[in-house]
């Protein structure tokens, strides 16, 4: 029972690093192919508390990742503050470009999500006040409606 949970949340954690783009042509791409909408998670990774916490408490939930995998493609565009966690130079600028168009008043966290043409669908400002299955089931309808 112990091993299975271990597991479980082992899958899970690992499966958060590998899921979200950070490569928006990529993120487009993989978009246009499956034609699924991109979430954009707009976040400062190492000093923004609230982006923190919507990170551990719903992006990193199952319900959330098992629901992302077949419905999102998911876009972080990061703007860590220390140092040492500072983006390469081509993903700085692409995240700059991709915050003048969706986020030009600079909110953290916020989400938006699109569709594969960049067409804003949607809007959270904030973390959002719903747990993490209520947000999830409110992306996922926007998703159903789309298909």
């Amino acid at each position: 029972m112990i091993k299975s949970l271990f597991i479980l949340i082992l899958s899970s954690f690992l499966f958060s690093f590998t899921i979200w783009q950070s490569d928006f042509q990529n993120a487009l791409n993989e978009a246009k192919g499956k034609h699924e909408l991109i979430l954009i998670n707009f976040s400062g990774s190492d000093w923004c508390g609230p982006c923190i916490r919507m990170k551990k408490e719903i992006f990193d939930s199952p319900v959330f990742l098992e629901m992302a995998e077949t419905n999102l493609v998911l876009f972080n565009a990061d703007f860590p503050r220390s140092k040492k966690n500072q983006l390469p130079k081509k993903i700085q600028d692409q995240n700059n470009e991709l915050a003048e168009r969706y986020n030009s008043v600079g909110k953290f966290p916020l989400t938006v999500l699109i569709d594969e043409n960049g067409k804003v669908l949607q809007t959270w400002e904030g973390l959002p006040s719903e747990n993490a299955p209520a947000f999830t089931a409110s992306i996922k309808k926007i998703c159903d409606a789309h298909r």
